[in-house]
């Protein structure tokens, strides 16, 4: 808040009218220090306008201090009269504090005129009396002097003068046996007696500075007395006898002694026992010997030494005092403080049902003792046999404890309720008073005869069980209940049947339960019915019972079909409705009629391009073309079909059993790879090429098949270009030249005959078809390859993967050599239709003179055949 106002203040500074209306400011004023709150420091007026008729707005008013501090304020005197004046808070203190504090005082009048001027107020020394430090300077200080103790230094004062100045000390009264010295360290004068020096001196301590401004303080000095004489035991018994078990507090004896140097009042004696015990203590200021423990004479050590005996020492100072000892003896006597006890004190025994009157269970004197020492204190005797059934046995005697049997118990018989355990209490008692006693817990359990048979519930069970029941599944329980009073537990196992050729026990019952539970799965195809042979048990006993299991019918088997994969091959241009390559599946349900089967390829027929029929109700279908391909118009991209075919044995369920039966699926998958069609070749001799485009096959990492290939197209060539030239050797050899020709081709001039001998050669050029592409391993670039040949090129950007028709070019050599060749094939380039039609009519004639020596190339052939 102080800050937020100082702010509106700076603002009205800054955006107001500065106008002198501190009269008597800036200026500079004292105060000493310590000054009380509401001290004048300064006086000032202020000067309002004319125009202020009602005084100031904002009085005058201390806005900031350097240091910072609010050691001031400024009240008003009235009449626009103002003072500044200490508040007390802090303290000033010219010692410990900043020496001058500039003041900004501010004020404003209702004429919105505002002035604000610096008030400078210096803090002067003022002389301040001696200040005691440490603990003389809170309090009264109390200092203890042995008697006897030499004179010595006692204590040290400490004073210290605010201006720093010299102190001298000094003690008061004089004629004491004391002495300060001006480091303020105060001495003892002489050896003191307690007995004859006064107990307790009291010193004033005075402290001066150089300007005689004192301070005092109070010390305290009490002489101790000191003990010389050794204390004397004054009480003369020495034996005491008392019984055992006495309470804590219980007092034995009062020891008591006197000292010789406290004649005059009490003795101030300590009373203790030399060594620690735990039976008693004695008061350490008034000598009661009291019990502090249990004292039990029936166990060690006093069961063999009853008597105590303790050493009592008095002393004059808890240490390293002057002290007497003195020996007394503590006699412990018996009393009939146990009861008889019984270890166990719950018996079990058992006795057959049907045992004789009269036969002995248990004796009870065999396993109780009183502990008691004194032989008239642990005497006891048993009596209060109770308990249910207590009628049936009886104590052969009082003081014997022999338990037996006096009537025959037959479980079987209702008159004996059926009970199979006997609780017993007897109550063992001492003879001496008081007649302390224990209860002795028995219990008899009677065991039963196995007289009875289990027997099942039921003869025989039947359980009707789904054959597509889980494995460990419980399929029903067969029970066995035994008449006996106390039913044996029975266990069950299966004895006979339960097994198959394939499995042994397909079973399980549990032992405990009767739970029947299968292990194998069940196959109604296989076996309908199951017969076991159960047995109960009671491990003495046994009964048999026969379980028939029902095995029902229900659609587990899948259909399955032959065959389950083909892969097959189409051309593109097969027609709608055609049954593909004959093929057709069949297949077969062992739980379901041949009617019931239904076809529908569920994943990879991309414009369902493939149907089946029949779709439904036969156990065999066909696979059909539903429809032509179209990779023209970009309608169709696959050139391989992935069919995934499942049949379903829901064919003859209708709509609401679809959703509660159980249905099954068999699945069939086909490959089907779309050949297109070959290229047209016109054939203008007897052979033809027949260009076959492939699917590169090739992995990425196979890297050694691009080598391999490269390295055997290499060989390929180089062995052909070399049988390609024995063969042009043998041809010149074999066919002389004709004579010159007139520089025309024969395409050109078929109406002139030469009358010279002519040789055709028929050859047909092959443009490589670059049919398949890979990339390359090593620099990653795609590269085109023909499947025949092997020849190889870099593939161009864009330019897709299309088979070169091959162009056939025929030529009639004379003995102009290969000029005519050369000619034709450039016409040829350049019209292809015409030309085609012109070699066709012309080589003809050539073609049947040497058909003879032609040689034609055929499907599946390689090469080009050169007639002579």
């Amino acid at each position: 808040m102080k800050s937020m106002l100082l702010l509106l203040i700076l603002l009205a500074v800054v955006s107001g009218r500065r106008t002198r209306l501190l009269k008597g400011l800036p200026a500079t004023s004292t105060v000493e220090e310590n000054a009380a709150a509401g001290v004048s420091v300064y006086t000032f007026n202020v000067t309002v306008s004319p125009l202020s008729s009602e005084g100031v707005a904002i009085p005058p008013t201390i806005v900031n201090s350097n240091p910072l501090t609010e050691a001031f304020d400024i009240e008003s005197k009235g009449d626009l009269e103002y003072r500044v004046v200490t508040t007390g808070n802090p303290v000033l203190d010219y010692e410990t504090m900043p020496k001058s504090f500039d003041l900004q005082i501010f004020v404003e009048d209702t004429a919105g005129r505002t002035d604000l001027n610096i008030l400078t107020v210096q803090v002067t020394d003022k002389n301040e009396r001696p200040v005691f430090r440490g603990n003389i300077a809170i309090q009264t200080v109390t200092i203890y002097v042995l008697e006897g103790t030499p004179p010595e230094f006692i204590y040290q004062v400490d004073a210290a003068d605010p201006e720093n100045a010299e102190l001298k000390y000094s003690v008061h009264p004089a004629p004491v046996p004391f002495l300060v010295l001006e480091s303020g360290a105060i001495f003892s004068t002489k050896e003191f007696d307690y007995e004859k020096d006064p107990h307790c001196y009291f010193l004033n301590i005075t402290v001066t500075d150089p300007d005689g401004l004192k301070s005092t303080k109070t010390v305290n000095i009490n002489i101790i007395n000191i003990n010389d004489e050794r204390p004397y035991f004054t009480t003369k018994q020495r034996i005491y006898r008392i019984p055992e078990e006495q309470s804590p507090g219980t007092i034995v004896a009062n020891i008591t002694a006197e000292d010789p140097d406290d004649e005059d009042f009490p003795s101030r004696l300590f009373y203790s026992i030399q060594s620690s015990h735990r039976y008693f203590s004695i008061n350490p200021t008034t000598g009661v010997l009291q019990v502090t423990g249990r004292i039990d004479r029936d166990a060690l050590p006093l069961r063999l030494h009853p008597n105590i005996s303790l050493i009592v020492r008095v002393e004059d100072s808890p240490s390293s005092g002057h002290a007497s000892e003195m020996e007394i003896t503590i006699i412990i006597d018996d009393i009939n403080d146990n009861p008889p006890e019984c270890n166990p004190s719950t018996f079990r025994r058992e006795a057959n049902e049907n045992t004789t009157a009269g036969t002995f269970l248990l004796d009870l004197r065999n396993y109780c003792k009183d502990i008691d020492v004194d032989p008239s204190h642990n005497q006891f005797n048993f009596t209060g046999l109770s308990g249910f059934g207590s009628n049936n046995f009886a104590l052969d005697s009082t003081v014997s404890g022999r338990l037996v049997m006096i009537e025959s118990i037959d479980l079987e018989n209702p008159a004996n309720l059926g009970v199979e355990v006997y609780s017993l209490t007897v109550r063992v008692q001492d003879i001496a008073c008081p007649s302390y006693s224990n209860i002795i817990y028995i219990y008899i359990r009677i065991k039963p005869v196995n007289d009875f048979f289990p027997v099942f519930s039921n003869l025989s069970y039947v359980f009707n069980v789904p054959e597509i029941t889980k494995v460990g599944s419980t399929i029903g329980r067969v029970n066995a209940r035994d008449k006996d009073s106390s039913p044996s537990v029975i266990t069950y196992s299966i004895v006979a049947g339960g097994g198959t050729r394939d499995y042994t026990n397909i079973f399980w019952i549990s032992p405990t339960r009767g739970d029947v539970k299968i292990l194998a799965r069940l196959d109604y195809e296989t076996t309908q019915k199951h017969i076991l042979i159960v047995q109960a048990s009671d491990q003495e006993k046994t009964a048999t019972a026969s379980v028939t299991v029902n095995v029902l019918e229900v659609n587990d088997e899948e259909p399955v079909c032959s065959p389950n994969f083909y892969s097959f091959q189409i051309p593109v241009s097969l027609a709608v409705g055609t049954n593909i390559n004959g093929f057709r599946i069949e297949c077969q349900d062992r739980d379901s009629d041949p009617r019931s089967f239904r076809y529908f390829i569920n994943e990879g027929n991309v414009n369902n391009h493939f149907t089946f029929s029949p779709s439904a109700g036969s156990n065999t279908s066909r696979l059909i073309l539903a429809s032509r391909f179209d990779y023209e118009s970009g309608l169709d991209t696959n050139w391989i079909y992935r069919l995934h075919v499942y049949i379903t044995d829901d064919n003859l369920l209708s709509a609401r059993d679809k959703t509660t039966r159980l249905i099954k699926t068999g699945t069939v998958t086909l490959s089907i790879r779309v050949i297109p069609n070959p290229t047209t070749v016109i054939a203008i001799t007897p052979g033809f090429t027949v260009v076959t485009k492939r699917e590169n096959l090739f992995s990425e990492s196979a890297w050694y098949v691009p080598f391999v290939i490269t390295l055997g197209s290499l060989l390929l060539l180089g062995l052909l270009g070399y049988l390609g030239f024995l063969l042009a050797t043998w041809v010149r050899t074999r066919c002389p030249p004709a004579g010159k020709a007139d520089g025309t081709p024969l395409i050109n001039a078929p109406e002139k005959k030469k009358p010279k001998k002519e040789v055709v050669v028929t050859m047909t050029k092959l443009n490589t078809a670059f049919d398949g592409e890979a990339r390359d391993p090593v620099t990653g670039k795609m590269y085109e390859f023909n499947t025949q040949s092997g020849a190889r090129r870099w593939k161009k950007s864009n330019e897709p993967l299309q088979p070169v028709p091959a162009v056939q070019v025929t030529s009639s050599a004379t003995d102009d050599g290969g000029q005519g060749t050369d000619r034709a094939e450039a016409q040829s380039k350049k019209e292809p239709s015409q030309k085609r039609k012109e070699l066709t009519a012309e080589t003809k004639p050539a073609a049947k003179a040497l058909a003879g020596q032609s040689e034609t190339w055929q499907p599946g052939q390689e090469g080009v055949s050169y007639p002579c």
